[in-house]
């Protein structure tokens, strides 16, 4: 369960009643979208349905019962969710709405470019200063993922920009091949695949061209700056051989 301090109010009022459950606001979001995969405990901050949470007032279970056929809370809450609404303070959307804007801001910088820069890749702040500039709002009640088409009509006028994938040959010694090829894989689509004669590692790895100076660190990294890289311009060509 979410500690009481992260906790927001769902309220449901219905038959002359309010129903109230504390909640943790994005989990609530997500189930009121079936997008939610866990567990109900993961979600919630007490096992207990209120007729007002903050004062910790309960309803009468003739009322539960009447209104819901039970008096089980955990039956209770995920229709108190579903049908009511989440009530959140003004300081409470404002930390989401941060939240879903970091959120939004890392997803365009791990996946966009500069196509007037031969590709490289946006940092993270020219993605929130050109936000800001643009006067785009995040919605802090929608998925960042779901802001990010709009995000992107609204950061064109102001910056060049474009999502695109790249797609880059990397060869690894024979010392650095075990253990660093299963950390490149992390970074997307593993084309293919050679273990050379020596011992040493080929791959050819698309991820988003936005993670290209995370990528080139990578390897260095667990090469010690001896592994080889070249990219693929022509993904195609990769069927043919």
């Amino acid at each position: 369960m979410i500690s009481l301090d992260d906790a927001v109010t769902a309220r449901l009022e219905t038959h002359g009643e309010r129903f109230e459950v504390l909640v943790d606001p994005d989990a609530a979001l997500e189930m009121r979208r079936d997008e939610f995969d866990g567990e109900l405990t993961d979600v919630i901050a007490a096992r207990d349905v209120f007729e007002n949470a903050s004062r910790g007032d309960r309803p009468a279970e003739s009322d539960l019962e009447t209104v819901f056929g039970t008096t089980e809370p955990l039956e209770i809450i995920p229709e108190v969710i579903g049908q009511g609404e989440i009530q959140i303070t003004a300081d409470q959307r404002e930390a989401m709405q941060q939240r879903k804007k970091r959120s939004l801001i890392n997803t365009i910088s791990r996946n966009a470019i500069n196509p007037q820069m031969d590709g490289a890749p946006h940092p993270p702040d020219r993605i929130e200063s050109a936000l800001d500039e643009a006067g785009f709002t995040v919605d802090p009640m929608t998925p960042a993922d779901e802001q990010v088409d709009d995000a992107l009509e609204a950061l064109r006028p102001v910056i060049p920009i474009r999502f695109e994938e790249m797609t880059v040959a990397v060869q690894l010694p024979a010392d650095y091949a075990g253990s660093g090829q299963a950390k490149l894989r992390e970074f997307g689509e593993l084309e293919r695949e050679e273990w050379q004669a020596d011992g040493s590692w080929v791959g050819v790895i698309t991820f988003p061209a936005g993670m290209q100076d995370e990528f080139y660190g990578r390897v260095n990294e667990v090469s010690e700056g001896n592994g080889e890289t070249s990219v693929v311009k022509d993904k195609d060509e990769l069927k043919t051989r």
